[in-house]
């Protein structure tokens, strides 16, 4: 234990602490958004204001904790523990957890509507699978406990000319800039619209049997039972239970055909999930590489509701940095610019994912970067680098952020879901 001058204001001070209590410490002061000497100084100011002697704390175990207060409280807690015939050790011990029985984990903040979220290009082969998963295992991350996280304003290095920065893969540095953040805790249903069955099969379920129910029966208006009972838990020890997978059947290769002949077509998907809407905070829509009634369909859901916030739901366009997304990303927002002016309906950009980039393709790929940043509406919410670990995770059917947590992709994943939410 001791004490050193570290600016005019406040001083360091080094004790001790069991290792539960400090991170029992640490992932609340990070809920709650404050620094941890903030925490610390609020609890030993409280602890000293006390009229009562607080239960013990067990400080079996404790080793150094260090931390700034301001000048003068550390001597003045150091003579109310004498006083109180406490070791500083236990003092120390008992103001934390005075800070935390009177800071309780916040509640996860849940939308009023449900988030609705469709993850799409027409163009094949962009990612749109790893990125709707790595986006709903990013949201469905656990609110106590804390994950790595790239901020936003680390997203680039190497174009200046905009406020995104861009991953060097050709270097063995690591520059982006981490922050350990406690997961959004939300309730998560990922959609899989594709009847190629990506998303199914990456996440280690089966597809539903030809035979069976499956969503397109639901949108057609021929269902054979209840749409969740069809539905999987992904990864329960991971995400507690709170990311779900409505897998997909090779029937929907005849969903376009069969769409043709239901009324109200475009608003078939929303028709089958709404039943389904009060069990999540957020349903994201792995939509097919199509340009045909499906993904009408899907855009139709995204729309903006009644009384909804703009931001909240809408389309997230998955692209590359390579010419045929530029034409693929025409195609699409020309598709939905015509959906909203047939139907009148407000259909948002939650924005832009730049996937599976790596600055070692040279010009082609820093060029066609530079331009997805320009565009500025929809602007880039996401970069995710053409890396092993997302391959590995698909081979070995786990989600990428219970196989490989801390890879760059990973945090890549959370800095997009935190641009998005």
């Amino acid at each position: 234990m001791s004490s050193s001058a570290a600016s005019s204001d406040r001083e360091k001070v080094v004790s001790k602490l069991p290792g539960w209590l400090r991170q029992n410490l640490k992932i609340r002061a990070a809920q709650y958004g404050i620094d941890i000497q903030s925490a610390v100084e609020e609890g030993i100011r409280d602890w000293c204001n006390l009229a009562s002697v607080v239960s013990t704390v067990d400080t079996a175990g404790s080793d150094s904790f260090a931390t700034f207060l301001p000048d003068g409280q550390w001597e003045e807690f150091r003579q109310i523990t004498s006083d109180r015939k406490v070791s500083l050790i236990q003092g120390l011990a008992q103001s934390v957890q005075l800070w935390l029985d009177t800071n309780p984990t916040p509640e996860v903040q849940r939308p009023a509507i449900t988030r609705r979220i469709v993850v799409c290009n027409q163009k094949g082969g962009v990612g749109k699978t790893a990125i709707t998963a790595g986006l709903g295992e990013a949201l469905a991350e656990s609110a106590d406990s804390l994950h790595s996280v790239r901020v936003a304003k680390a997203l680039t290095k190497a174009i200046r000319a905009s406020d995104m920065h861009v991953v060097d893969t050709d270097s063995d540095e690591d520059p982006l800039e981490i922050e350990h953040l406690p997961g959004p805790g939300l309730r998560v249903l990922l959609v899989d619209f594709d009847p190629q069955c990506h998303l199914t099969n990456q996440l280690g379920a089966a597809p539903l049997s030809m035979n069976g129910d499956s969503l397109t029966n639901h949108m057609a208006g021929d269902p054979k039972g209840e749409l969740r009972d069809l539905i999987l838990s992904v990864e329960d020890d991971v995400f507690h239970d709170r990311l779900h997978l409505l897998p997909a059947c090779n029937d929907a290769f005849l969903l376009d055909v069969r769409l043709s002949a239901v009324r109200a077509r475009e608003a078939a998907l929303e028709r089958a999930l709404a039943p389904l809407e009060a069990d999540y905070d957020v349903i994201i829509v792995d939509c097919p590489p199509s340009l045909g009634l499906s993904m009408d369909a899907a855009a139709y859901y995204g729309r903006r509701r009644d009384n909804e916030k703009p931001g909240q739901s809408g389309v997230l366009v998955v692209v590359q940095a390579e010419d045929s997304s530029a034409d693929a990303y025409e195609l699409l927002t020309t598709q939905i610019d015509d959906l909203r002016a047939d139907l009148q309906v407000d259909i948002g950009y939650l924005g832009i994912v730049v996937n599976l980039y790596d600055s070692r393709r040279g010009y082609i790929a820093t060029s066609s970067l530079q331009g997805w940043v320009d565009i500025k509406d929809p602007r880039v919410v996401g970069l995710i680098g053409d890396l092993k670990e997302q391959k590995e995770a698909v081979r070995m059917k786990k989600p990428l952020l219970s196989y490989a947590p801390k890879s760059q992709q990973a945090v890549g994943m959370r800095a997009m879901a935190r641009e998005v939410m």
